[in-house]
């Protein structure tokens, strides 16, 4: 029996984590639920999953799920506060851990988890897009397992060679690889003429042809940072640098990411675009257990693929001259960007301006070296208050 902690578990990762779960009762057992304010969610998988810890980042939805905890007569614990979602990822008690908390918040938790040496099933990209090497050597100092979640990482995973427990990939020690080709759907704005992207409205920009995913990552996918972030996260997590990772916009999300070989050899993973393929994956690995997603039906596929365009994907381009920079340009990227899709969201700036607020604060602020989780942190805040002064600029024009 495995018990597994939940960062982020009212969130689309959260949930369809416990469905895996759900499905496996002899396999896993859930030792603890993490949110931010979905109090009401919680409490209702607090209910069906019995818990021993619940919690609530914020202390006011803290206190509503406590009452509720203690209406029920649930033993639950409700906790608050970042330091409780660091105790809860790094219980000694903990086996797995789902780090599914969205943008740089997670990264706390999801450090404390790596530095137990628990299993981390990474659901959260920004943790290891801002802290990079920091990241990849707390992994192999404490013997941390660390398994990709996204669904194109994931892909990527399993199209390499098999590895023991523990190992990470290096494609820059096996000659016997050419690319990493990363698919993309291309959102729900690929084929949408470039003179209408600047009156696209939030609804949508969330309105995802083939992901359910939360809003600030559907966003993402409208502009590509989703997968400007994916390209920093697979050169960290595999061994390699930004030109050998191939970005290849694929409508369908059927194939979800492909490794060319050196003999000419392509290998892809598909399946239905469903993420509790990749979630059961990390929870079995290396074994495979049924995940609930229906068997792909291979009689009517139809495989389309392009290549991104710069003027249409503006982001994706600015994610790989992030990484390229090195030192705390990604943290910058991803701060300015978290800003920018909430103010877009806000309806405070236009889709487009998305972009003009990234590349504004990076031209900014110069990228310092990597030294400590404390200087990460610093950056992002300063970058965060620049990347606000450029909204309110434009939230006036």
């Amino acid at each position: 029996m495995k018990l597994v902690t939940i960062l982020g578990a009212t969130g689309s990762i959260g949930t369809n984590t416990l469905d895996v779960l759900r499905r496996h009762p002899s396999l896993y057992k859930v030792f603890a639920l993490t949110a931010h304010r979905n109090f009401d969610l919680l409490f209702r998988q607090c209910v069906e999953f019995c818990p021993k810890f619940a919690v609530m980042s914020d202390p006011k939805a803290a206190t509503l799920l406590r009452d509720l905890i203690k209406q029920q007569g649930c033993a639950t614990e409700v906790l608050s506060g970042p330091e409780s979602l660091a105790e809860v990822a790094s219980h000694d008690q903990v086996d797995y851990v789902m780090a599914a908390i969205v943008g740089a918040a997670g990264l706390l938790p999801t450090f404390a988890a790596v530095r137990a040496g628990k299993r981390i099933l990474l659901a959260n990209k920004e943790a290891l897009v801002i802290s990079g090497d920091l990241f990849i050597s707390a992994v192999k100092e404490s013997g941390a397992e660390l398994l990709p979640i996204d669904s194109e990482h994931n892909a990527i995973y399993q199209c390499l060679p098999t590895l023991n427990a523990g190992e990470m990939h290096r494609i820059d020690q096996q000659k016997s690889i050419s690319k990493i080709l990363l698919t993309a759907s291309g959102g729900p704005f690929r084929t949408l003429p470039l003179d209408q992207l600047s009156s696209v409205t939030p609804q949508q920009a969330v309105a995802h042809p083939n992901w359910d995913m939360g809003r600030k990552i559907s966003v993402d996918s409208a502009t590509m940072m989703n997968k400007g972030l994916e390209i920093i996260e697979a050169c960290w997590l595999f061994g390699t640098d930004v030109d050998q990772v191939q970005v290849v916009i694929h409508p369908q999300s059927v194939i979800h990411s492909m490794v060319s070989y050196s003999d000419g050899s392509v290998l892809a993973q598909m399946g239905n675009p469903d993420m509790r393929t990749p979630i059961a994956y990390g929870l079995a690995w290396p074994d495979r257990i049924e995940s609930g997603v229906e068997p792909l039906d291979v009689f009517g596929l139809q495989l389309d693929f392009a290549r991104p365009e710069k003027e249409r994907f503006p982001c994706l381009y600015l994610a790989g001259e992030a990484f390229k920079q090195g030192g705390t340009a990604s943290a910058v990227l991803n701060a300015a960007n978290e800003e920018a899709v909430a103010a877009f969201l806000d309806e405070k700036i236009k889709f487009t301006d998305i972009a003009s607020v990234i590349e504004s604060t990076l031209s900014e602020v110069d990228s310092q070296k990597v030294e400590s989780i404390e200087n990460i942190l610093a950056e992002d805040d300063k970058a965060r208050h620049i990347a606000q002064r450029h909204i309110r600029v434009l939230a006036v024009l």
